[in-house]
C-alpha cells in the first residue's frame, strides 16, 4: 500500500512571485470546491483554474490533502484576523456583537466553500493539524473580560467555560444556516446575538 502524501507544504514561498503563485493556487482550490464540489476537486482541476501546470502545484503541495489543509489554514487565518480586530472595540456589547457579525459573514460570504471546508475540517488528520492554530475561544474570553462585562465573567474558569459554550453555539448556528442555504447575514447575526446575549444573561 502506498504511503499517504504528507499534509505539510513541500516548500514555503520565499519570494513575492512564489507567494503570489501559492495564493493563486489556494484561490483556485477555493473556486474549484465552490463550483465543482468534492467530486470535481483534484490537483489537475486546481492547476488549470490557476493557469499553472500541475508540476508547479506539486512544487508547493505534495497532494490534494496538503492543498486542502493550506486552504483551511488560510480561511481560519482570515477569520481570526477579522475576529481579533473586534476585541479592540470599546465596550463588551459592541465587541461581542462585532465578533458575531464576523463569524456570520465568514460563513455566508462564500457559503458553498464554508460548508465543504467544514466537512473536511472534521477529518481526524485535519483536526489534529489545525488544533491550537487559531484559538478563537481566547478572543471570546478576552471580550468577556472587558470591564463592562457582567461581573460573573471576571472569574477566569467561568469565563473560559462561557467562551467555549458561546463558540460552540455560534458554530452550530452558522453551520446549520449554511447547510440550509441561508443568505441573510443580518438576520442570522440578529438571531445568534439573541442566543448569545440570552445565554450570558441567563448564566449571569
Amino acid at each position: 500500500m502506498a504511503a499517504a502524501a504528507p499534509l505539510g507544504p513541500r516548500k514555503a514561498p520565499r519570494q513575492r512571485r512564489s507567494a503570489h503563485t501559492v495564493e493563486a493556487l489556494l484561490e483556485a482550490a477555493a473556486q474549484v470546491l465552490e463550483l465543482r464540489g468534492l467530486e470535481g476537486y483534484n490537483t489537475n482541476a486546481v492547476a488549470r483554474r490557476a493557469g499553472a501546470s500541475v508540476g508547479t502545484l506539486y512544487q508547493y503541495f505534495p497532494g490534494k490533502d496538503a492543498l486542502t489543509l493550506a486552504l483551511l489554514l488560510r480561511e481560519d487565518r482570515l477569520f481570526h484576523e477579522a475576529a481579533a480586530a473586534t476585541v479592540a472595540l470599546p465596550g463588551f456589547h459592541a465587541a461581542l456583537g462585532a465578533f458575531i457579525d464576523v463569524a456570520v459573514r465568514q460563513q455566508l460570504s462564500r457559503p458553498n466553500l464554508a460548508r465543504l471546508l467544514d466537512e473536511q475540517e472534521g477529518r481526524p488528520e485535519f483536526r489534529a493539524a489545525l488544533s491550537g492554530k487559531y484559538p478563537f475561544h481566547d478572543l471570546l474570553a478576552e471580550i468577556l473580560s472587558k470591564p463592562d462585562a457582567p461581573a460573573r465573567w471576571q472569574d477566569p474558569p467561568l469565563r473560559r467555560l462561557a467562551a467555549d459554550d458561546l463558540l460552540a453555539l455560534m458554530r452550530g448556528m452558522t453551520d446549520a444556516a449554511g447547510e440550509r442555504g441561508e443568505r441573510d447575514a443580518d438576520d442570522l447575526a440578529r438571531r445568534i446575538g439573541a442566543a448569545v446575549f440570552g445565554y450570558l444573561a441567563a448564566s449571569g
